[in-house]
């Protein structure tokens, strides 16, 4: 009989699994006490990073003897199993409209997921994004600007909760592909990368070796493939200036 002594969370890469991000995010913003399991880029780990197969099961969370898959079902079970935690809104209106951006994230922006993969190695200067993830850029930003007037910040529901979870990841495809914002919701970007679990969760993506196409990265990838030192730099992020200073302001 399987043991329901430990509570694991199963997920995939750091470096490229948005929704690992997001399900590690909210466990550790519930206080829950868990050990994350690892599994390898496979074939189809490879393809959900890709944006081939949305249905694979990470994250996964084991929680006395019960399992959890999908970040919005984890969401909703740590915040009835962690009450004490508020990840969210006590206010029902407010609650609504939490639950409301949060599946539009979970649902939705799919021309952003395609042409702006998260790989928070890396850092593409001047990239020109295509209209239709522009469009969903701007609905993102929106979302974010209405939130933190109505709700008076620093986050956007007042306290952190399940809606900067969800949308912590797109903080960090903004920084890697240069996007440019407005000084209102670059200050709250930076805010996102500076919490200590998504700055440690950044830190240990950035020790993974793995490469969704097989690259070894740094200089044993030089040694090997003799890449030219322009596709290094996009492949490993290594492009002059860290990924986490600062964001690009219009």
């Amino acid at each position: 009989m399987e043991s329901t002594d430990v509570t694991t969370l199963t997920i995939s890469s750091r470096n490229y699994s948005s929704w690992s991000m997001r399900g590690w995010l909210l466990a550790r913003l519930s206080g829950l006490e868990f050990e994350t399991v690892m599994v390898p880029i496979d074939a189809a780990s490879r393809a959900e990073l890709l944006l081939l197969s949305p249905s694979i099961l990470v994250p996964c969370l084991t929680h006395e003897g019960i399992k959890v898959w999908d970040t919005l079902a984890i969401a909703e079970y740590l915040n009835e199993t962690r009450p004490q935690a508020r990840l969210l809104p006590q206010d029902r209106h407010a609650r609504a409209h939490c639950r409301a951006i949060c599946g539009e994230m979970h649902s939705g922006f799919s021309a952003l997921r395609s042409a702006l993969p998260m790989n928070l190695r890396a850092h593409f200067p001047n990239f020109r994004i295509w209209s239709r993830a522009q469009l969903d850029i701007a609905r993102i930003v929106a979302v974010w600007r209405e939130c933190l007037a109505r709700y008076g910040g620093p986050w956007l529901f007042g306290e952190i909760s399940v809606a900067d979870a969800m949308y912590a990841p797109v903080v960090t495809r903004f920084l890697t592909y240069d996007v440019k914002l407005d000084p209102d919701i670059a200050d709250y970007c930076m805010r996102v990368l500076t919490h200590p679990f998504v700055a440690e969760w950044i830190e240990a993506a950035k020790a993974e070796k793995e490469d969704i196409d097989g690259v070894l990265s740094g200089s044993e990838n030089e040694r090997r493939a003799g890449h030219a030192s322009g596709t290094l730099r996009r492949i490993s992020g290594d492009s002059g200036r860290r990924p986490d200073e600062t964001f690009l302001v219009a």
